[in-house]
């Protein structure tokens, strides 16, 4: 039995960084996006007046703030303790192993389950929901208590190949969509050449990527999709050498998408869940007699014979479907070689047989960890006990794995008819937990003929001048910097860049964020560059949103220190004034703006630490607050690991 202790681990410790990301990211933008003057108020997704039992409360919307008014505490202070809670568990996993344990992680997924329920808007997004699966795995992952994280046991390789599953589905779900969108940017292998411009945030190496070759950026999206579509399907292949490889690619194109793009803490989840493609061997190696380590030596050389062997397999099939060539001008020319149509025949086709691979890599992980458990495991009581513990936490991935077939076959409609009802029952039972999730993300690529941006603007006067607001992050004044900003995800710059691809009417919390810009809020005002804040003193008596279209400045432009240039498209949405009826009925109807005041506090030492929390944290960017978290963990970690050698000595 290979071994993954040390493996499950560091995936365990790493969900921990992701998990102390996610809560500390969400706790910073609580006042602005969710406090009772917010943009979208928790308080208007629990209603603590309606009379009902807690549990018909908790069936009703599974969250943790119905124990608000238990605490003595409102919806806005209730969502700072259970981020807080979420910070406190997910830093402890980190500095130290003994955290790492089952009951940690439920804590850890409850939590962020709850603010998922009330996040709204600003939550749906893929990287949320695969957070919550993930953190799912975790907790069978997991060891049930502290002791048995030193011990490798037959169930652990049962439990870390759903995570590796889950990584299956997630990457070459991407690669997936991409083509069957039928977006020509993909299909003509002109992606890149868009998608470093038009992406949310870009990071300043962005703009240097966007004007790199355009036969580099072709071949660049070549190997995106091999990446996403092909490399996936040996994530389940027996030799572990042509795994690894496999984990090198993934993380590569991880890495290349984080300093290129701002997306949050989701490419380090990502990397995260590479590491299922691993196990303790990558890390160190058991020394071996003589005779033993020929047998080794004579097996790594044939593996890395048939690693050679399949993954050059692998680049003659992309010469050829890809139509590689070398160019007089030493440049490598490239186009896709199939149509839609043969795409489409061979997804029907490669979409079963997928499945019977994850059926016969799992059922080979549950047979070897079954007999693991009789013939490995010392002493009668050892073995019924490794039996029993094996077999359930068989049962549970067996039931995660036929659950996720059911997104996962939607990936082609041909087998949308074949899934047995049975299975469509029970992952509509548990699909509002997503612990199996469908996934895809650049289906289409935006921005095409320009990169669309909401500038929102305020005036004193109906007549004008107009100021524009500027946000943190996001593209506003054409001279502005770009950003280095993850882990962190500033949701509203994140929402911003959405509502660019639709109109207002298609994004109601527009509505709400004028009115707060309205009235001054500075819980919102904190979301947005304060600094250059066009209305410090008092707010403006006119809000209204024009719509831009922005392009990255040519490499002969740098010289004027300005990295967009932009042109005026036309109104986004009209004029509106903090009295305008129609707003205020709107806002009322939304539950936005209340006549009656909110929960009262009654818990009034809790409110003064949270209080003085908040101001402490106020005071520091977030991205530098995050990393700076990361580095006192890890501070932490090394001195803990240098006291503990020095007692050994």
């Amino acid at each position: 039995m290979a071994q993954v202790r040390y493996t499950r681990n560091l995936f365990l410790r790493g969900m921990c960084i992701i998990y102390l990301f996610a809560f500390l990211s969400f706790y910073i933008q609580i006042p602005g996006l969710y406090g009772d003057n917010g943009i979208l108020p928790a308080r208007t997704q629990v209603d603590f007046k309606k009379r009902a039992t807690l549990f018909n409360k908790l069936k009703q919307k599974p969250t943790l703030l119905w124990f608000a008014p238990y605490l003595g505490l409102n919806v806005e202070y209730m969502l700072d303790v259970l981020s807080l809670l979420g910070v406190i568990f997910s830093f402890a996993g980190f500095i130290s192993q003994k955290f790492c344990i089952a009951p940690v992680f439920a804590g850890l997924w409850s939590l962020y389950y709850s603010l998922y329920q009330i996040g709204q808007t600003f939550m749906w997004f893929q990287w949320d929901i695969l957070l919550l699966e993930a953190g799912f795995l975790c907790i069978l992952s997991a060891p049930l208590w502290y002791p048995r994280w030193k011990s490798n046991t037959p169930s652990d390789a049962v439990t870390f190949w759903a995570v590796r599953w889950l990584l299956f589905r997630l990457m070459f779900s991407s690669g997936v969509v991409k083509l069957t969108s039928g977006c020509p940017s993909w299909w003509k292998l002109d992606a890149l050449s868009v998608h470093f411009e038009s992406q949310c945030i870009p990071t300043p190496l962005a703009w240097y990527a966007h004007h790199l070759p355009t036969w580099f950026l072709r071949l660049s999206t070549v190997f995106t999709n091999v990446i996403e579509l092909a490399i996936p399907l040996l994530f389940f292949f027996p030799d572990i050498k042509v795994r690894r490889v496999a984990f090198c690619a993934q993380v590569f194109l991880q890495i290349c998408i984080i300093i290129t793009g701002n997306y949050n803490f989701f490419n380090f989840l990502t990397i995260c869940l590479c590491i299922s493609l691993l196990n303790d061997q990558f890390f160190y190696k058991r020394r071996s007699r003589s005779d033993m380590s020929r047998i080794m030596s004579n097996l790594t050389t044939e593996s890395a014979v048939l690693t050679v062997l399949v993954y050059g397999g692998l680049m003659y099939g992309t010469y050829i479907y890809y139509n590689l060539r070398i160019t007089n001008n030493w440049t490598i020319e490239s186009n896709i070689a199939f149509t839609q149509e043969q795409f489409d025949y061979v997804l029907s086709r490669v979409i079963p047989i997928s499945i019977y691979i994850g059926m016969i890599s799992l059922g080979a992980t549950t047979l070897d960890a079954m007999l693991n458990s009789v013939f490995f495991v010392k002493g009668i009581y050892n073995k019924i006990s490794s039996l029993v513990v094996t077999f359930f936490y068989v049962i549970a991935v067996w039931s995660i794995f036929c659950i996720s077939i059911v997104p996962y076959a939607s990936l082609h409609p041909s087998h949308n008819s074949t899934i047995p009802i049975q299975l469509r029952q029970a992952h509509a039972t548990v699909d509002h937990l997503h612990l199996v999730n469908s996934y895809g993300l650049f289906r289409r690529m935006t921005g095409v003929g320009g990169r669309p941006e909401v500038i929102i603007e305020g005036s004193d006067s109906i007549d004008g001048p107009w100021k524009e607001y500027e946000f943190l992050y996001k593209p506003g004044n054409v001279n502005n910097s770009l950003p280095f900003v993850a882990p962190h995800q500033p949701r509203l710059d994140w929402q911003m860049w959405f509502a660019a691809l639709g109109t207002y009417h298609q994004n109601p919390w527009l509505m709400p964020l004028a009115y707060r810009l309205l009235t001054g809020q500075p819980e919102v005002l904190a979301l947005m560059n304060t600094v250059e804040n066009p209305f410090r003193d008092r707010p403006p008596k006119y809000i209204k949103a024009s719509l831009y279209y922005y392009h990255y400045t040519s490499c002969s432009q740098t010289r004027i220190h300005a990295w967009w240039t932009r042109e005026k498209l036309g109104e986004y949405f009209p004029i509106f004034s903090r009295d305008h009826p129609p707003l205020i009925e709107y806002l009322k109807k939304m539950k936005i703006i209340q006549e009656k005041p909110s929960s009262k506090i009654t818990n009034e030492p809790a409110k003064l630490i949270l209080d003085n929390l908040r101001s402490l944290v106020g005071k520091m960017e977030a991205c530098l607050l995050l990393w700076s978290i990361l580095t006192a963990g890890s501070a932490i970690i090394v001195t803990g690991y240098n006291n503990s050698v020095s007692k050994k000595k």
